[in-house]
Parts: structure tokens; C-alpha cells; sequence
């Protein structure tokens, strides 16, 4: 089903601007601990809580806008993934069971949801932006009876190997920065800003200066570590979404940028579409926006919003 972007947008509440989240981490291993945001949310909910996973080389703080409206209804977590952000960047590993098992960890830690052999019944929505909606996915089939829900923000349906035609390394250059980006804080956040001035605030440059780090030679380096992108970018390519999504008995949505009716995101959804049909699983409902970039959580936190409370409110 079709899901229109006026209906959703309708459903957020006005986001609070005043409270900041607390920071926590929790150790997975000796030595490696995984950091979220704890945004907090009603002392007494309907609702499900929501993991917030950011995408590649991103980190919790570009789920802000979305948190500020959610927190609302739900109880909000954003999660750093591994190798991002304030979380820790071991060399190894990155695989789908230990990114899965590191949001396992972040939800367990949060009390989003109960630990196994715990009494209780939370469940929690997972939304996930890019690579976090492939590592959303893996949790999801991870959490099992305790996911209520996945929101796809802008990616993981996509079988990058197959769509992309590159290899790991391939894509890695392709993604590099410009040098003249990267040559002060006030050349970074120009560029920022200009993706969608409309939006642009404290907390968008917030987010913007978490991903990436000053140097005493007065420019700037991606905050991920290469080791860490290398690894993560890897991980993508091992995802296969026609197998991930069609286990999923949950509903999902799709929240699909730019792409046109017959795009290759189009093309890859419906053939994730026609594997959940032929597993007996509900169809992803989708809502389109064709006129914006892949940074949804910025360009349209009201639509994520209430896409993200249907599902929690079922």
C-alpha cells in the first residue's frame, strides 16, 4: 500500500525543542562498547519504543529532528553502530550477526525490550537510514518476537552488489570527500548546509561536526575510522535483502527518496515485494518522495515520524 506523505506528516507531534538526550554505553566484549542516545519519552506509553540506527558514516545525532518529535509518544533510543561515532571501532568483527547483536545489546541495555527469560511483553519499532536499515533488518530477524515493526528509511532492500556493479573498494572511493570539503569546519558545514538550507539549524550542524574530526593541520578527517568504513561497506555487500525482508513477519515500511516510478530502488523493492508474497509475509508499505535526497531524517522528520508511530501504536 501506498502510504501518503500529508497523512503521515499529520501524525507527528510537534517536536520538543529543549531536551537533550543522555548518553550511555553498553559493553558487548572487554573492551568494546556500543554508545546510544537515550532521548527519554512518556513514563507511561501505548506505545512501542524506538531504535533509532543511523546510516553510513553517520551517527545518533542525525536522528534528532525525528527524536525530538517521537519522544512525544515513545520511548526514543539512537544508537552509534559500531565503528561510528562514540561507539568503539574494533578491526574485527563486522558481520551481520555482531551488528545485529550490538543493537540487540542497545535495546536490551535501554530496556526498550526485555531480556530473554525476563517476564514482560516491550517490543520495540526498529527505523533504520541506509546501512542502519540493513542492519535494522538483521536485528529485526535477530529480536524476532520482540520487533514490532521496521521502517526502511531511503535503504535496505537493495542488493548493493547486484545494483551498484562495484566492489567494496570501489564504492569506498566513490564515497570519499573532496579535499576542498574537507579543508576547514567552515567549508564542511557550507557544504552541509547547502544539501537543504530549509532545513539547516543548531541541531543539524550538531550532527554535521560529529562526523568528522579537526586535526592540529587545520582541516578535517572523517570521524569513521577507514578500517571501520572498509568493514561496514563490506558488511553491506554481504546483505541480501530478498532473504532478510521475506523471513520478517512484521510489517514493514519503505520510505523511498528520488528515484522515479522505474528506478533501481523502485526495480529492488518490488522484487522484495514479490519474495514476501511468495512467503506468505504482508507487503511493505511504501511512501515516495520524489522531489528529495537519500537524508530523509532531515529533509522530512514529519513523515518518519508518523510512519514510525503506525507502526508503533499496533
Amino acid at each position: 500500500m501506498d502510504l501518503a506523505a500529508d497523512a503521515l506528516a499529520a501524525r507527528a507531534p510537534r517536536p520538543d525543542s529543549a531536551t537533550e538526550p543522555h548518553g550511555f554505553t553498553v559493553e558487548i566484549a572487554p573492551g568494546e562498547r556500543i554508545h546510544f542516545l537515550d532521548w527519554g519519552g512518556p513514563a507511561a506509553s501505548s506505545v512501542h519504543g524506538v531504535l533509532l540506527v543511523h546510516g553510513l558514516g553517520g551517527t545518533a545525532w542525525a536522528w534528532t529532528a525525528v527524536a525530538r518529535r517521537l519522544r512525544a509518544e515513545a520511548p526514543v533510543v539512537a544508537a552509534d553502530l559500531r565503528g561510528h561515532g562514540l561507539s568503539d571501532a574494533p578491526t574485527e568483527p563486522y558481520d551481520p550477526a555482531t551488528l545485529a547483536s550490538d543493537l540487540v545489546a542497545v535495546a536490551e541495555g535501554s530496556g526498550l525490550v526485555d531480556r530473554p527469560g525476563v517476564a514482560g511483553d516491550r517490543r520495540l519499532v526498529l527505523a533504520g537510514h541506509g546501512y542502519g536499515g540493513i542492519v535494522a533488518a538483521w536485528a529485526a530477524a535477530e529480536l524476532a518476537d520482540r520487533c514490532a515493526g521496521l521502517v526502511l528509511v531511503d535503504g535496505g532492500w537493495q542488493d548493493l552488489a547486484v545494483e551498484t556493479g562495484l566492489s567494496p573498494a570501489e564504492l569506498m572511493r566513490e564515497l570519499a570527500e573532496p579535499p576542498e570539503v574537507l579543508a576547514s569546519m567552515t567549508a564542511y558545514l557550507a557544504d552541509r548546509r547547502e544539501w537543504d538550507p530549509r532545513h539547516w539549524d543548531a541541531d543539524e550542524e550538531r550532527a554535521a561536526r560529529a562526523t568528522v574530526v579537526e586535526v592540529p593541520a587545520d582541516h578535517l578527517l572523517p570521524a569513521v575510522r577507514p578500517h571501520a568504513l572498509e568493514r561496514s561497506i563490506e558488511a553491506m555487500f554481504r546483505y541480501r535483502p530478498l532473504e532478510v525482508l521475506a523471513a520478517l513477519d512484521i510489517p514493514i515500511v519503505a520510505m523511498v527518496a528520488a528515484d522515479g516510478e522505474e528506478g533501481p530502488k523502485a526495480t529492488a523493492l518490488l522484487a522484495v515485494q514479490t519474495a514476501r508474497q511468495a512467503s506468505g509475509r504482508k507487503a511493505i508499505d511504501v511512501a515516495r518522495f520524489p522531489t528529495e535526497g537519500h537524508n530523509l531524517p532531515r529533509y522530512r522528520p514529519d513523515e518518519l515520524t508518523g510512519a514510525i508511530l503506525g507502526l508503533a501504536a499496533r
